[in-house]
Protein backbone atom coordinates (compact mmCIF):
# COMPACT_ATOMS: atom_id res chain seq x y z
CA UNK A 1 0.00 0.00 0.00
CA UNK A 2 1.35 3.10 -0.90
CA UNK A 3 1.67 5.89 1.96
CA UNK A 4 0.87 9.62 1.44
CA UNK A 5 2.28 12.56 3.77
CA UNK A 6 -0.93 15.27 3.57
CA UNK A 7 0.08 18.58 5.45
CA UNK A 8 -2.91 20.67 5.98
CA UNK A 9 -3.90 23.19 8.68
CA UNK A 10 -7.58 23.21 7.60
CA UNK A 11 -9.37 19.89 8.90
CA UNK A 12 -12.02 19.74 6.92
CA UNK A 13 -10.08 20.13 3.80
CA UNK A 14 -7.35 17.75 5.42
CA UNK A 15 -10.08 14.53 6.12
CA UNK A 16 -11.96 15.38 2.37
CA UNK A 17 -8.30 14.52 1.08
CA UNK A 18 -7.88 11.92 3.55
CA UNK A 19 -11.05 9.78 3.23
CA UNK A 20 -10.79 10.12 -0.90
CA UNK A 21 -7.15 8.56 -0.74
CA UNK A 22 -7.94 6.21 1.35
CA UNK A 23 -11.31 5.34 -0.92
CA UNK A 24 -9.10 4.91 -3.26
CA UNK A 25 -6.14 2.44 -1.44
CA UNK A 26 -3.52 4.48 -0.16
CA UNK A 27 -2.14 5.04 3.30
CA UNK A 28 -2.72 8.78 4.53
CA UNK A 29 0.00 10.04 7.58
CA UNK A 30 -1.52 13.38 8.37
CA UNK A 31 0.07 16.63 9.69
CA UNK A 32 -2.08 19.93 10.81
CA UNK A 33 1.29 22.22 10.59
CA UNK A 34 4.45 22.68 8.40
CA UNK A 35 6.72 21.89 11.11
CA UNK A 36 4.58 18.64 12.02
CA UNK A 37 5.18 17.99 8.63
CA UNK A 38 8.99 18.33 8.57
CA UNK A 39 8.84 15.39 11.39
CA UNK A 40 6.78 13.31 10.41
CA UNK A 41 9.02 13.36 6.96
CA UNK A 42 11.99 12.73 8.85
CA UNK A 43 10.95 10.12 10.36
CA UNK A 44 9.24 7.93 7.23
CA UNK A 45 10.56 9.45 4.69
CA UNK A 46 11.75 6.27 2.95
CA UNK A 47 8.38 4.48 3.40
CA UNK A 48 6.41 7.76 1.15
CA UNK A 49 5.23 7.44 -1.99
CA UNK A 50 4.49 11.16 -1.93
CA UNK A 51 3.91 14.44 0.09
CA UNK A 52 0.67 16.85 -0.99
CA UNK A 53 1.39 20.19 1.01
CA UNK A 54 -0.89 23.34 1.95
CA UNK A 55 1.22 26.11 1.17
CA UNK A 56 -0.23 28.72 4.03
CA UNK A 57 0.32 26.80 7.31
CA UNK A 58 1.45 27.55 10.84
CA UNK A 59 4.96 27.34 11.95
CA UNK A 60 6.32 26.48 8.32
CA UNK A 61 4.74 27.36 5.63
CA UNK A 62 4.54 25.00 2.83
CA UNK A 63 7.21 26.74 0.57
CA UNK A 64 10.14 26.40 3.19
CA UNK A 65 8.69 22.13 4.11
CA UNK A 66 9.06 22.03 0.28
CA UNK A 67 12.83 23.66 0.35
CA UNK A 68 13.84 21.40 3.15
CA UNK A 69 12.64 17.98 1.78
CA UNK A 70 14.78 18.85 -1.89
CA UNK A 71 17.65 19.16 0.22
CA UNK A 72 17.55 15.38 0.51
CA UNK A 73 15.00 14.00 -1.62
CA UNK A 74 13.40 13.97 -5.35
CA UNK A 75 10.12 12.34 -3.62
CA UNK A 76 7.23 13.76 -5.53
CA UNK A 77 5.58 16.93 -4.05
CA UNK A 78 2.41 18.69 -5.26
CA UNK A 79 0.87 22.22 -3.64
CA UNK A 80 -2.44 23.25 -2.27
CA UNK A 81 -2.89 26.80 -2.25
CA UNK A 82 -6.41 29.00 -2.25
CA UNK A 83 -4.52 31.52 -4.06
CA UNK A 84 -4.02 31.35 -8.27
CA UNK A 85 -1.54 34.26 -8.40
CA UNK A 86 0.87 33.79 -10.47
CA UNK A 87 3.39 34.33 -7.51
CA UNK A 88 2.57 31.42 -5.85
CA UNK A 89 2.93 28.89 -8.38
CA UNK A 90 6.22 29.98 -9.60
CA UNK A 91 7.46 30.41 -6.13
CA UNK A 92 6.32 26.72 -5.56
CA UNK A 93 8.40 25.54 -8.30
CA UNK A 94 11.28 27.29 -7.38
CA UNK A 95 11.05 25.18 -3.66
CA UNK A 96 10.98 22.05 -5.93
CA UNK A 97 7.44 21.34 -6.16
CA UNK A 98 6.48 18.79 -9.19
CA UNK A 99 2.98 20.14 -9.53
CA UNK A 100 0.26 22.40 -8.14
CA UNK A 101 -3.20 22.91 -7.38
CA UNK A 102 -5.56 25.66 -6.65
CA UNK A 103 -8.86 25.54 -4.30
CA UNK A 104 -11.25 24.14 -4.80
CA UNK A 105 -10.13 21.16 -5.98
CA UNK A 106 -11.62 17.62 -7.46
CA UNK A 107 -10.36 15.00 -4.97
CA UNK A 108 -10.63 12.87 -8.04
CA UNK A 109 -8.24 15.04 -9.93
CA UNK A 110 -5.94 15.19 -6.92
CA UNK A 111 -5.44 11.68 -6.70
CA UNK A 112 -4.88 11.36 -10.38
CA UNK A 113 -2.47 13.87 -10.50
CA UNK A 114 -0.53 12.26 -7.05
CA UNK A 115 -0.60 8.91 -9.18
CA UNK A 116 0.86 10.61 -12.72
CA UNK A 117 3.70 12.00 -10.12
CA UNK A 118 4.25 8.39 -8.43
CA UNK A 119 4.43 6.92 -11.69
CA UNK A 120 7.01 8.86 -13.46
CA UNK A 121 8.89 8.70 -9.97
CA UNK A 122 8.90 5.36 -10.21
CA UNK A 123 9.75 5.18 -13.96
CA UNK A 124 12.81 7.70 -13.11
CA UNK A 125 14.07 5.34 -10.44
CA UNK A 126 14.64 2.64 -13.12
CA UNK A 127 18.06 3.32 -14.47
CA UNK A 128 19.38 3.25 -17.80
CA UNK A 129 23.15 2.32 -16.50
CA UNK A 130 24.18 5.56 -19.09
CA UNK A 131 26.07 8.52 -18.30
CA UNK A 132 26.18 11.66 -20.80
CA UNK A 133 28.81 13.94 -20.42
CA UNK A 134 28.73 17.80 -22.90
CA UNK A 135 31.20 20.00 -21.95
CA UNK A 136 31.79 19.39 -19.10
CA UNK A 137 27.94 18.82 -17.77
CA UNK A 138 27.98 15.02 -16.74
CA UNK A 139 24.44 13.32 -16.04
CA UNK A 140 24.85 9.93 -14.20
CA UNK A 141 21.26 8.36 -14.69
CA UNK A 142 21.97 5.74 -12.60
CA UNK A 143 22.99 7.62 -9.87
CA UNK A 144 20.15 10.45 -11.08
CA UNK A 145 22.62 13.28 -10.36
CA UNK A 146 24.14 15.79 -12.46
CA UNK A 147 27.21 17.81 -12.39
CA UNK A 148 28.53 21.06 -14.00
CA UNK A 149 32.75 21.46 -13.46
CA UNK A 150 32.86 19.14 -10.79
CA UNK A 151 30.33 20.47 -9.05
CA UNK A 152 27.04 19.10 -7.84
CA UNK A 153 23.65 20.60 -9.75
CA UNK A 154 20.48 19.74 -7.27
CA UNK A 155 17.42 19.48 -9.68
CA UNK A 156 13.88 18.90 -9.16
CA UNK A 157 12.41 15.34 -10.64
CA UNK A 158 10.84 17.61 -13.01
CA UNK A 159 14.07 19.01 -14.05
CA UNK A 160 16.15 16.16 -14.28
CA UNK A 161 14.15 14.77 -16.46
CA UNK A 162 13.90 17.49 -18.72
CA UNK A 163 17.30 17.85 -19.11
CA UNK A 164 17.75 14.08 -19.76
CA UNK A 165 15.56 14.32 -22.34
CA UNK A 166 17.43 16.99 -24.07
CA UNK A 167 21.44 15.42 -23.66
CA UNK A 168 20.21 11.89 -24.38
CA UNK A 169 18.78 13.25 -27.82
CA UNK A 170 21.24 16.54 -27.96
CA UNK A 171 20.01 18.01 -31.69
CA UNK A 172 16.61 16.56 -31.46
CA UNK A 173 13.70 19.76 -31.08
CA UNK A 174 11.11 18.91 -28.98
CA UNK A 175 7.81 20.72 -29.14
CA UNK A 176 6.22 21.66 -25.94
CA UNK A 177 3.21 19.58 -26.08
CA UNK A 178 5.38 16.39 -27.07
CA UNK A 179 7.78 17.63 -23.28
CA UNK A 180 4.56 17.97 -21.75
CA UNK A 181 3.13 14.39 -22.44
CA UNK A 182 6.64 12.75 -21.80
CA UNK A 183 7.41 14.12 -18.56
CA UNK A 184 3.90 15.11 -16.89
CA UNK A 185 1.85 12.70 -18.77
CA UNK A 186 -1.08 12.96 -20.87
CA UNK A 187 -3.16 13.50 -17.52
CA UNK A 188 -1.54 16.17 -16.73
CA UNK A 189 -4.08 19.43 -16.43
CA UNK A 190 -1.97 22.46 -16.45
CA UNK A 191 -0.61 24.87 -19.04
CA UNK A 192 1.55 24.48 -21.24
CA UNK A 193 3.67 27.39 -20.04
CA UNK A 194 4.95 24.77 -17.41
CA UNK A 195 7.61 23.70 -19.73
CA UNK A 196 8.89 27.08 -20.26
CA UNK A 197 8.69 27.70 -16.45
CA UNK A 198 10.94 24.60 -16.51
CA UNK A 199 13.39 25.42 -18.62
CA UNK A 200 13.95 28.67 -17.63
CA UNK A 201 14.79 27.25 -14.02
CA UNK A 202 17.30 24.77 -15.90
CA UNK A 203 18.99 27.72 -17.70
CA UNK A 204 19.60 29.66 -14.69
CA UNK A 205 20.96 26.44 -12.69
CA UNK A 206 22.97 25.82 -15.13
CA UNK A 207 24.19 29.26 -15.41
CA UNK A 208 26.77 30.25 -18.84
CA UNK A 209 25.95 26.22 -19.91
CA UNK A 210 22.62 26.08 -19.90
CA UNK A 211 22.45 29.65 -21.93
CA UNK A 212 24.79 28.43 -24.52
CA UNK A 213 23.52 25.05 -24.74
CA UNK A 214 19.64 25.05 -23.92
CA UNK A 215 17.92 26.38 -26.74
CA UNK A 216 14.88 28.21 -27.84
CA UNK A 217 13.38 27.14 -31.59
CA UNK A 218 10.72 29.33 -31.77
CA UNK A 219 7.52 28.25 -33.08
CA UNK A 220 8.44 24.62 -32.77
CA UNK A 221 10.06 23.78 -28.88
CA UNK A 222 13.54 22.91 -27.57
CA UNK A 223 16.63 21.25 -28.11
CA UNK A 224 20.12 20.84 -26.91
CA UNK A 225 22.62 22.47 -28.85
CA UNK A 226 25.92 20.73 -29.06
CA UNK A 227 29.11 21.21 -30.83
CA UNK A 228 30.42 17.79 -32.26
CA UNK A 229 33.70 18.02 -29.84
CA UNK A 230 31.90 19.20 -26.91
CA UNK A 231 30.08 15.71 -26.41
CA UNK A 232 32.48 13.42 -24.61
CA UNK A 233 30.24 10.37 -24.89
CA UNK A 234 28.15 7.82 -23.25
CA UNK A 235 28.70 4.46 -21.23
Amino acid sequence: MKKILIAEDEELIRRLVVDFFKKEGYEMIEAADGQEALDLFNKYEDSFSAVILDIMMPNVDGWEVCRRIRKNSQLPVLMLTARSQEFDELTAFEAGADDYVTKPFSPSVLVKRIEALIRRNERAAVTSEAIFTIDGLTIDDTAHEVSLDGKSVTLTLKEYSVLFKLVSSAGKVFSRESLLDDIWGFDFYGDIRTVDSHMARLRTKLGDWGAAHIKTIYGAGYKLEVEPNERDGES
